[in-house]
């Protein structure tokens, strides 16, 4: 049973105020001495990061189209096993999921999966009595969704706060924090949103801090974790990585960190770990040399269009990846790391694992992704399905190469990506706790 205490928040709509929240909650919280488990709604990698700033844990995702509804609560117990209270970040608007597919994937099914409450975070900043009708709209629409209390951003005034209370009193539901309009929080965004936290560093520390101090000020903290104890406990054992039977030699598998390269999963490192891995993190942008013993690389997502420069500049690093791929050894890659192999990066040159340019693009490709291995793989065998997701806004010519990683089905049938020896390379985020028969397969890999 797991009965960690647990609220999650959520809006009506993004840019409501979400991320000031559930952060600024977080922070408030871990500074009460509570050990407080941070978990993120859907596939975003940087709310995380500040959310693992605020707690001092890994910000998890809970993400019920990569990973399936049936492992968010394992994923969850896994993450705040131990912990004092967890808060769930919400994605989009409350019932936003995936497109065309119901609520999957939306805030209210994890809420409900997690039997967890909502706390509602409102944008008051153009209604009065009007904010009764809203909330009563999203307390009503879904009965199984348990909204137990509403957090007022950007409220202008005593006077419009008592407006707003007053008429709140009419639909029985507490209000439990009341945030003054404000200039934001220095949390900078660019195309992908907002800028992550190992970029930023003490910028990072005093923004999260800024968010701690204005939620302890506004809410009722006392309120809000008497509604967190409240949720029942939920009837699912952990997820735990399981460990390769008999894993014999631990392979040394190298894992790009640093500024440029700051996606990755949590549960990644865990399974790699699990199957009899020796995980050792590296930053392509200081480091000139693979760690020691590299047998395996695992480049994952970021923003190498930032750092194209720095990443180009490093030569020896650049040609180390490159030998170690040549080798045949397993090299693991998706977006950040695919263009990381590729010839060049917006005209700089970049590992040359690929025959392929990349370069910013003004389209933005986001989205949900079925799909299935084209051919045998350090990660997959052929045909293997898997869930992802792609968020990038750079483009690849071309975009798949002669044995192309995987074949999508939606919203257009396609191949993509790279395989080629022991490289796999792809846009495509995966998350590997849906599939643990990916990071076995690597490591295997890895031993030869």
């Amino acid at each position: 049973m797991v009965s960690v205490p647990r609220l999650v928040i959520a809006a009506p709509a993004s840019g409501s105020g979400k991320t000031t929240v559930a952060t600024g909650l977080m922070a408030a919280f871990a500074e009460r001495g509570l050990a407080v488990s941070p978990h993120k709604v859907g596939p975003d990698y940087i709310d995380p990061g500040y959310h693992a700033l605020a707690t001092g844990r890994p910000g998890r995702n809970l993400d019920a189209y990569m990973c399936g509804p049936g492992l968010v609560a394992p994923l969850f117990a896994h993450g705040s096993s131990g912990c004092d209270l967890a808060v769930v970040e919400g994605v989009m608007g409350l019932y936003d999921g995936a497109s065309g597919q119901g609520e999957l994937a939306s805030t209210a099914q994890v809420s409900k999966l997690l039997r967890a409450p909502v706390v509602l975070v409102v944008d008051a900043s153009s209604q009065s009595r009007s904010v009764a009708a809203l909330v009563h709209g999203f307390a009503s629409w879904d009965p199984e969704v348990r909204i137990g209390g509403v957090i007022l951003n950007k409220v202008a005034s005593d006077r419009h706060e008592s407006l707003l209370r007053e008429a709140l009193d009419e639909s029985g539901l507490p209000v439990l924090g009341v945030l003054r309009r404000a200039p934001q929080v220095a949390t900078p965004s660019r195309h992908l949103g907002l800028v992550p936290v190992a970029e930023r560093q003490t910028d990072a520390v005093d923004a999260v801090r800024a968010m701690g101090d204005r939620v302890r000020e506004g809410c009722d903290l006392d309120a809000l974790l008497a509604l967190a104890r409240s949720a029942p406990a939920l009837p699912d054992e952990a997820w735990e990585p399981e460990p390769l039977p008999s894993p014999g030699v631990r392979p040394v598998v190298a894992m790009a960190g640093g500024a440029a390269f700051t996606f990755a999963y949590a549960e990644h490192a865990e399974l790699l770990t699990a199957a009899g891995a020796e995980v050792v993190v590296f930053d392509p942008l200081h480091d000139e040399k693979l760690p020691a013993g590299t047998a395996g690389l695992v480049i994952g997502g970021g923003f190498p269009e930032v750092y194209a420069p720095e990443l180009s500049a490093n030569e020896p690093l650049r040609r180390a990846v490159t030998d170690l791929a040549r080798s045949g050894a397993p090299v693991a890659a998706e977006c950040a790391g695919l263009l990381y192999l590729a010839r060049e990066l917006d005209g700089r040159p970049m590992c040359g694992v690929l025959d392929a340019s990349a370069r910013m693009s003004d389209r933005l490709t986001l989205g949900y992704r079925q799909a299935v291995a084209v051919s045998d793989s350090v990660l997959a065998v052929a045909g293997t399905r898997l869930r992802g997701h792609e968020f990038h806004r750079t483009v690849l010519e071309p975009g798949a190469g002669e044995t192309p990683a995987w074949g999508l089905h939606q919203p257009e049938r396609r191949v993509e990506g790279f395989v080629q020896g022991g490289v796999h390379a792809s846009y495509l985020h995966t998350h590997w706790a849906a599939e643990p028969g990916v990071a076995w397969r690597f490591v295997e890999q890895c031993r030869g």
